[in-house]
């Protein structure tokens, strides 16, 4: 028998192995409960659409019909009164379209007369003033001027046909120097800037360079940052502090923690900004009770333009502003102000009857990358704040393995990964082996594994297994004459042997890794390092032996190995230490 055919033996003689009788395995890695999926999948697509709204209208108008033909038939009533009520339905419908199309005109115009109407105070309140202001605006022009915008504000918001409910009581600046607002869902939660008496905003420095706007924002004195500075976070930050701590000399500022919009399903990670000056703060809240929405402005949903037409095509649009009491942090809460954001976040959530998740402006990056790479959007999404807290990573690092995913997610359906998609990216069979490598990324048991899924397999499963002691412990496995190189016989033996498939086709795979007739150490190295899945693979076939050796009697236990090619239980447990489970 010659060394291959000798490892092969031995290799089928593992319990558990496919070639020899079914017997122990070692254990499924049990799951950790903070990498549980989200409660809210996908906070940036708009859920509502009209065509699903038209759908439910027309529903309710069949029911309501077959409702009148019954009671024409118990209670006598004609024909003439059904078609009668019929046609009353189709005036309203019609009276609707007619509404939106006499409004819609006539509201742009209102909204336009008013922002001309304030232009000339914002110039007051601006005039020979830096774009950056390094002090607050004098008072004789506050005094002018924000009372005429502050009116002004409501009365556009009021011309836009929104009808707005104030709940609770403003702070004092020197209560609550900074509102928090959440959840931000559209550009009209400008509203609660009006409400709150105009504070001043934090905004992108590009979007106080438009025309007219540019001057209305510049009128609020706000915080300004550019995304071309590497010091603008940092500047940003100082400016924030700078102005909390001024006792009431800079208007009080309004901060949406979340960074970007939501569909209000959740509330997403709050940025630690509005909390690191570490003083008070109050919780504001914004809610839009509509029977129909057509002010949720996401990543995934309807464009500026569309959303401005279908507001102003409503007879009113209904939303409530609510003020909740003043937070003030603890004295560890101003030492970790993530601490302190996180109790806020969780009071409003509680507030709104809604969960929260741990997705980010990140995730919307992530999303956008997965569509350029043909994958669905919501494939992106991993709660990145929460995945590269515990997993060490990155964003490059994570966008990186999403060009890994999409390569082998393209072809799949709904861009999710199968059984067969895994196997034939790694070049295998589906195999026992492969299974359970499978069911190890497949965290929630669909049958399928998704991106965030396969980014959290790599970090715990196979990152912390392919280091330097397991690849030579596996190059050790294949090179069974110990030459110091791997030829396709070895390869093919011991990896039919692990996966149990005697007949298994490897050439491919080979080819993959080899430069020439023969895989030298270095080779191996790189692929595997390329290629971490794989590592599980190797380890699994480890660990199936030591289960093995470690449930044969004692005297067995000892007696030397049958194959010479130093895997052994020695040699494994010394390969694999410090091995990171989930």
């Amino acid at each position: 028998m010659n060394r291959c055919a000798e490892a092969a033996a031995v290799a089928a003689t593992v319990p558990g192995s496919g070639v020899g009788d079914s017997g122990l395995r070692p254990p499924m890695v049990p799951r950790q409960a903070s990498f549980f999926p989200p409660p809210v999948p996908n906070p940036f697509v708009q859920q509502t659409r009209i065509s699903a709204a038209r759908r439910l209208q027309k529903e309710e108008l069949w029911i309501r019909l077959e409702r009148v033909m019954m009671a024409r038939q118990e209670e006598d009533v004609t024909t003439e009164d059904t078609v009668r009520w019929i046609d009353t339905k189709a005036e309203d419908a019609d009276k609707m379209i007619l509404l939106g199309i006499i409004l819609l005109p006539v509201r742009a115009l209102l909204v336009g007369l008013v922002l001309l109407l304030a232009w000339p105070f914002a110039v007051i309140s601006t005039v020979c003033c830096p774009k950056k202001l390094t002090h607050p605006i004098s008072d004789w022009r506050r005094k002018i001027t924000q009372p005429a915008l502050k009116f002004l504000g409501r009365a556009m918001f009021f011309s836009m046909g929104f009808r707005v409910t104030v709940k609770g009581k403003v702070a004092s600046p020197l209560e609550a120097p900074i509102f928090v607002v959440a959840p931000h869902s559209t550009f009209f939660d400008g509203i609660a800037c009006v409400v709150a008496g105009l504070p001043s905003l934090v905004s992108r420095n590009e979007n106080a360079q438009t025309p007219l706007v540019g001057r209305l924002l510049r009128a609020l004195q706000p915080v300004l940052v550019s995304r071309v500075d590497p010091d603008s976070r940092k500047n940003t930050i100082n400016e924030i502090k700078k102005r909390a701590m001024s006792g009431g000399e800079w208007p009080q500022i309004l901060v949406f923690p979340e960074g970007t919009c939501t569909n209000r399903s959740c509330l997403i990670t709050f940025k630690p900004g509005a909390f690191i000056p570490g003083v008070p703060v109050q919780p504001v809240l914004l809610r839009y009770p509509n029977k129909l929405d057509t002010v949720t402005w996401t990543w995934q949903g309807y464009t500026f333009i569309q959303l401005c037409v279908l507001t102003f095509c409503q007879l009113f649009t209904k939303v409530e502003v609510e003020f909740m009491p003043v937070q003030a942090p603890s004295e560890e809460e101003r030492n970790d102000p993530v601490l302190f954001a996180s109790r806020v976040r969780n009071l409003m959530a509680e507030a709104l009857e809604i969960p929260v998740t741990d997705h980010t402006y990140e995730d919307c990056r992530l999303m956008i990358s997965a569509g350029q790479l043909t994958l669905p959007m919501e494939a992106g999404l991993v709660e990145f704040t929460k995945i590269s807290r515990k997993l060490k990573l990155d964003w490059d690092g994570i966008r990186k393995h999403l060009d890994e995913y999409a390569s082998i997610a393209s072809s799949a359906k709904g861009g999710r990964i199968g059984i067969e998609e895994f196997a034939e990216y790694l070049k295998l069979p589906v195999s026992d082996v492969l299974r359970q490598l499978f069911a190890l990324f497949d965290r929630n048991n669909d049958g399928s594994i998704d991106f965030r899924e396969y980014v959290i397999g790599l970090a715990v499963l196979c990152n912390p297994a392919n280091t330097e002691d397991i690849i030579q412990v596996a190059f050790k496995l294949f090179d069974v004459d110990e030459d110091g190189y791997i030829t396709e016989e070895e390869f093919c033996t011991i990896l039919q042997a692990s996966l149990g498939v005697p007949d298994l086709n490897v050439s491919g795979l080979f080819r993959e890794i080899a430069q020439g007739d023969s895989v030298s150490y270095e080779e191996f190295k790189s692929f595997a390092l390329k290629h971490p899945e794989y590592a599980k693979i190797f380890t699994t076939y480890l660990d199936l032996q030591t289960c093995h050796v470690f449930s044969l009697p004692e005297d067995v236990q000892t007696a030397p190995s049958v194959a010479s090619n130093k895997v052994s239980p020695e040699s494994h447990e010394e390969g694999t230490s410090g091995k990171k489970v989930d």
